[in-house]
């Protein structure tokens, strides 16, 4: 449904996915881990972010301690987690930074284990310029008194 442009219907499909992968194989297992992701996914298209850093903040924990740093569902998570901080127009400076803190481990990482090449990894690159960005407009304003 997502790739249709139909992102509410993806979004209740995903949350009950997710429901249900909980229910059935609990919060470490790593399908529920990736019904997170999707979910989280789905979360950033419709911009809802409270939901989706309170979801991520929960699971990236869990994905940290069962699949490493280095796993690719656990740099996803921290990726997606970034950019639901910096693309919140109600993000605060700290928010902000948090996002370009993160993205500058993520990045650089994402690029050791997957490479150049990797189709992601100009995104994960683009993503930490674009949080960047922000946090500078942001702290310009800011200081200015805008």
């Amino acid at each position: 449904y997502g790739a249709v442009g139909r992102d509410e219907e993806a979004l209740s499909m995903r949350r009950e996915v997710y429901s249900g992968r909980l229910k059935l194989q609990g919060e470490e297992h790593r399908d529920s881990l990736l019904a997170a992701e999707a979910l989280a996914d789905s979360l950033l298209a419709l911009r809802q972010f409270a939901e989706l850093k309170s979801l991520l903040q929960k699971t990236t924990l869990v994905a940290r301690r069962v699949l490493g740093e280095k796993h690719v569902d656990t740099l996803k998570m921290r990726w997606l987690y970034a950019n639901a901080l910096f693309e919140d127009d109600c993000a605060t400076l700290d928010d902000l930074r948090e996002a370009v803190e993160t993205l500058g481990s993520v990045a650089p990482l994402w690029t050791r284990v997957f490479g150049s090449s990797h189709p992601d990894t100009p995104c994960v690159q683009r993503a930490l310029e674009d949080a960047r960005k922000v946090l500078a407009a942001r702290a310009s304003a800011s200081s200015s008194g805008a």
